[in-house]
């Protein structure tokens, strides 16, 4: 039986610090503030929105959240986001995904400043993941690493079996893993054999988007798991990308929930400091 890597008290430390900055930005004048756009009546997205307003109220960070019907145009959406970038009041902006068929994703992202992209869905930050620059980062890959590294945990030398890569979490987490001096093997809907890969894994990273695909039968002993999945079942539990009863052959394993989705949040409120610091050398570079 495999040890629960459980983010509740390192997600506990990262909103601390998050409050005391958010703190020390207000006594120096700057009132930090996040505006969010939910897209139609999805119940996950609204759920999540609210979620991140209820955590920005209790940080000491303002929270503006904007409901828009579902058919909404893109040009509409692309004027809000574009009024947020523009305001100085703003230093964050959220975009709950998916949007509607009709609006391209990309086309409202590139209306974001990315010093204002907490979510790192611009391209000039989607680019500074590649690279290494400075920007700002995804928070579900960060929580991924972050939550190995609370328990101990290095990447350096590993063989890291990435399963998924979708644009939001698999891809950036190739680059940051990569980084990190792991070597990483990225598996997809085309991989002929997931379970050859998985088992030749010291670390196995799911973010599929598909309850249970992983299965503990495909899991070698010994291997540390993070899941990077959630849904809700039929039955209304809620579970990841792996089967739980992989942690009886794991050494470690994220649960979910209770996982990298519990630190996700906090550090998408972590971004939003790293944002606030970004505008102001901005601002005092602009000043020169």
């Amino acid at each position: 039986m495999g040890v629960w890597l459980r983010a509740k008290e390192t997600a506990e430390q990262v909103r601390a610090e998050v409050a005391a900055e958010a703190e020390r930005q207000r006594a120096n004048g700057t009132i930090p503030k996040i505006a969010a756009l939910v897209v139609g009546n999805d119940p996950a997205s609204v759920y999540y929105a609210e979620t991140k307003r209820k955590v920005a109220a209790k940080l000491g960070i303002e929270f503006e959240l904007m409901m828009q019907p579902g058919d909404v145009t893109q040009e509409q959406l692309i004027r809000i986001v574009s009024k947020w970038s523009r305001d100085a009041a703003v230093h964050g902006i959220m975009l709950e995904l998916p949007l509607p068929a009709h609006i391209s994703t990309s086309a409202v992202a590139e209306a974001i400043d990315p010093l204002k992209d907490v979510d790192g869905v611009t391209p000039a930050n989607r680019l500074a993941v590649m690279t290494g620059e400075p920007g700002l980062v995804p928070a579900t890959p960060q929580s991924c690493i972050r939550l190995l590294k609370a328990y101990g945990y290095t990447l350096e030398g590993k063989n890291v079996t990435l399963v998924g890569r979708g644009q939001t979490v698999g891809l950036p987490l190739f680059h940051m893993l990569q980084r990190e001096q792991a070597t990483v093997t990225v598996c997809h809907s085309r991989t002929p054999d997931l379970t050859f890969h998985l088992k030749h894994a010291d670390i196995v990273v799911a973010a599929v988007g598909k309850p249970g695909v992983i299965t503990w039968e495909m899991i070698r002993p010994g291997t540390i798991v993070i899941d990077a999945g959630i849904h809700e079942l039929p039955d209304g539990r809620i579970t990841g990308d792996v089967d739980p009863r992989a942690i009886e052959v794991a050494e470690a394993m994220s649960p979910v929930p209770g996982g990298v989705g519990a630190l996700t949040t906090a550090l998408l409120f972590e971004n939003a400091m790293r944002a606030i610091r970004l505008q102001q050398q901005a601002g005092r570079e602009a000043a020169r």
